[in-house]
């Protein structure tokens, strides 16, 4: 029995398959296609092989040249409208920060500002140094004036004299002559009962106190322009030194010495000398016995 024999044919490249291109490959080895390496068919064109119809390829435009594109837009985009960095401050020497400016207009009114600032700084100070010149300058005549009242309340104090016994009665007065005396009476006598107090007729400085033979116990008292007042024939010496003041009890009324009851005989004595009549010299002084 006859056999049939079917010639083998070369199998040619499967349906849907893409071949690649290559330049120059498409005729005899080391020739190049009609249009050379670079002419249409090296690229995209269709090229009979073997029967066979190559598929065109297009060549797509590169992913990475694409979005370098967009970055670079982007890019020109971001910083075309990107904010200029503000310029740097600097302190002025008053401390007021001033900011550089390309402007000439906003520089010159920032420096004609800074000026007023100072000048106004300047006037507040003056102001309050004034002030405090204004106000230490009062204060100071406050103080020289309540000196002044202080000296002036002490020279009336000094000044002042009240009678030495409250309650009393004139028994005798000054210049007076009686058998019981030796000589015309030197003083003026305030009659009391014994143990009345008797006071300071003005401000000054016991300068003696004791027994006094017939004065009896006395004080004398040294008044600021040296006049003496002695105080007489008293009961107790309360205050036998120092300073007093006008009013201050020193002493008690009483009989001791040549008396014949108890009285306080008042002498004065400008300078410390001779006695002269306490009535008037009291009256003078706005005193009336």
């Amino acid at each position: 029995m006859a056999s049939t024999h079917t010639p083998a044919h070369p199998a040619g490249p499967a349906t849907g398959t893409q071949l690649l291109d290559h330049p120059g490959q498409d005729g005899p080895a080391g020739s190049a296609g009609p249009d050379g390496p670079d002419g249409p068919e090296a690229f995209g064109t269709e090229v009979e092989t073997n029967r066979h119809r190559l598929p065109r390829q297009t060549r797509g435009a590169s992913p990475l040249l694409g979005v370098t594109a967009v970055a670079a837009t982007l890019g020109a985009t971001g910083f075309a409208s990107a904010t200029p960095a503000a310029a740097p401050a600097i302190e002025a020497p008053d401390e007021t920060p001033v900011v550089l400016s390309a402007d000439p207009g906003l520089a010159l009114a920032a420096r004609i500002q800074q000026q007023a600032d100072s000048q106004r700084t300047a006037a507040e100070e003056s102001a309050r140094l004034q002030a405090a010149k204004e106000a230490e300058a009062k204060a100071a005549a406050k103080e020289a004036e309540a000196k002044r009242a202080a000296e002036e309340a002490e020279r009336a104090k000094a000044a002042a004299l009240t009678l030495p016994v409250a309650d009393y009665r004139l028994s005798a007065h000054y210049g007076q002559s009686a058998r019981y005396w030796a000589h015309l009476h030197t003083g003026l006598d305030f009659a009391a009962d014994t143990g009345t107090p008797v006071m300071a007729v003005g401000q000054g400085t016991i300068t003696s106190a004791g027994w006094s033979g017939s004065y009896g116990y006395r004080i004398v008292e040294t008044l600021p322009d040296g006049t003496e007042i002695w105080y007489c024939h008293l009961s107790s010496i309360i205050k036998g030194s120092g300073q007093v003041t006008a009013g201050q009890q020193i002493g008690k009324v009483g009989a001791t010495g040549n008396v014949t009851g108890p009285h306080l005989h008042l002498e004065v004595r400008p300078g410390g000398g001779a006695p002269v009549d306490p009535e008037p010299w009291l009256q003078q002084r706005g005193l009336n016995p």
